[in-house]
């Protein structure tokens, strides 16, 4: 059991730095995930309008000027407004975006456990007890003529 918390704990300590050194070092492909075209609204990455050519050289610029991956979405943002990311924020009304997939999941989940807890005690009360030796009721006695009939032609 140690040895697992302190796999996750190393785990989340190199997850950690790994965030800290992209986030003070950034690429270019690594902001081009990030960014949305304000033009074709499509990813930076696979975008091919002009402006999305001058992001990039943008980009390039602030790269090698030092600034931060932050820095630079903020200048973006600054300039094109809240639309060229391509994750909304995680603040104020965009807080939605991130937290109604979990509750929507969550909700189907319990809606899921109470209707399969329903349908498992309706067929528990739809089984007849009484002597059988397959564990079910008797057979209605009209249906028992009726098998008896048709197994009795099969075997003449």
């Amino acid at each position: 059991m140690r040895a697992a918390l302190t796999a996750a704990l190393l785990l989340a300590l190199g997850a950690a730095a790994t965030a800290a050194a992209s986030e003070q070092q950034p690429t270019l492909p690594e902001l081009e995930r990030e960014l949305i075209c304000p033009t074709c609204h499509e990813s930076l990455a696979v975008s091919s309008s002009p402006i999305a050519d001058r992001m990039r050289s943008f980009i390039r610029a602030r790269i090698a000027a030092g600034d931060t991956k932050s820095e630079i979405k903020s200048k973006l943002v600054d300039q094109f407004g809240e639309s060229v990311l391509a994750a909304p924020p995680k603040r104020g009304f965009n807080l939605l975006a991130w937290l109604l997939p979990f509750a929507g999941l969550g909700l189907g989940g319990a809606a899921l456990a109470v209707l399969a807890r329903r349908w498992s005690r309706a067929r528990e009360d739809a089984v007849p007890t009484g002597p059988s030796g397959n564990g079910r009721g008797p057979l209605d006695p009209e249906l028992e003529r009726r098998v008896d009939e048709e197994l009795a032609r099969f075997d003449a």
